[in-house]
């Protein structure tokens, strides 16, 4: 029972680390955007997300490595996926001015069609990997050969073209506004060093904590597939949720939004750079059947949101959260409700 407590009280020490830097990060974020000229959207996609998915690389990379365990490694990035959605939920439910849908730039639906393609293309190759031997023994050569799967190379060349055209278009767009400067805005040195700084808080705390979820979940009893896919997926994405809700409380939405759809940009190239560093065989190839219902879900809730940012619905469901968060709660439900049955 000590043990336990002990273990929660690493949880939380984790969680406050990462909420105050958190905090920092939106912060300096938002200042680096209007120093530079760069969108709040472009800041969150790229700079925000990559720091915040810091803890699913090195859950990933230490999973397939230390721990030789590649359903924890899929499970952690897809499932992460699914849980930055929901966090879209969140921001829907406490940016009380109207739906979040609404308020939101349009241009978020490129880098959320982009995630289609992405896990839609991750789907596909996971299901061809369950092929049958005869089937798979070119597929299964050539991993062998270069040291990582077929989707490897694919899934990160998509990753590299999506960023390169969001960034494209964020500079179009952006050239066309005009940015009055904050007179109390740092100096943009300061504000990089700054950044920096609150990013190595929120990495170093967010790589400890997957590991102190783990050991949560295991003295609580929970089966692995759960762990992986959902409490350690969710553990992995509270820097996000941090984030997000400081860049909210700042009023910077689209960096909040921007922030959680490039996490999930980041967390499937995660799955590439994870098959590079598995040895045995290609990483989907060695992975649960299991995980196409989390990629499933993830590329169904990404369409919803892409609903709702050109959609824009404007009302709410009892006041508090529009249809098209209510759908992305459902389809989360669906696939933790899966995993709870069907997880090993």
């Amino acid at each position: 029972m000590h043990l336990v407590g002990f273990i929660w009280l690493q949880f939380v020490l984790c969680a406050a680390l990462i909420g105050v830097a958190g905090y920092q990060l939106s912060r300096y974020g938002d200042a680096i955007a209007q120093r530079t000229g760069l969108s709040g959207s472009w800041i969150g996609l790229a700079l925000l997300a990559t720091v915040t998915s810091l803890p699913e690389l090195a859950t990933g990379i230490t999973s397939v490595t230390v721990a030789n365990a590649p359903n924890l490694a899929v499970g952690d990035a897809l499932g992460s996926c699914v849980v930055n959605l929901v966090f879209l939920v969140v921001i829907d439910f406490f940016f009380r001015k109207e739906p979040v849908w609404h308020r939101a730039s349009q241009g978020h639906v490129l880098a959320a069609a982009f995630g289609v393609v992405m896990l839609g293309f991750t789907l596909v190759s996971l299901l061809m990997s369950q092929a049958k031997p005869s089937q798979g023994m070119v597929v299964a050569a050539s991993a062998t050969q270069m040291g990582f799967g077929l989707t490897t190379p694919v899934l990160l060349a998509l990753y590299l073209v999506a960023m390169r055209t969001v960034f494209a278009y964020e500079r179009d767009h952006a050239a066309l506004e005009t940015v009055e400067l904050d007179a109390a805005l740092p100096a943009l040195r300061a504000a990089v060093i700054r950044f920096a700084v609150a990013a190595c808080v929120v990495a170093g705390a967010g790589i400890w904590l997957p590991f102190v979820a783990t050991d949560l979940a295991n003295a609580m009893g929970w089966n692995k597939s759960f762990v992986g896919s959902l409490f350690v997926a969710l553990a992995t994405s509270m820097p996000e949720l941090a984030v997000t809700l400081s860049a909210l409380r700042m009023g910077a939405l689209d960096m909040a939004i921007g922030n959680l759809l490039g996490s999930n940009l980041f967390n499937v190239a995660i799955i590439a750079v994870d098959d590079m560093f598995y040895r045995p065989a290609a990483l989907l190839a060695s992975a649960s059947p299991l995980h196409a219902v989390t990629a499933g879900s993830a590329i169904t809730m990404t369409g919803l949101a892409m609903v709702g940012l050109f959609f824009k619905p404007t009302g709410r469901i009892m006041r508090a959260i529009s249809w098209i968060s209510l759908g992305l709660v459902a389809m989360y439900l669906l696939n933790t409700y899966v995993f709870f049955l069907h997880g090993e």
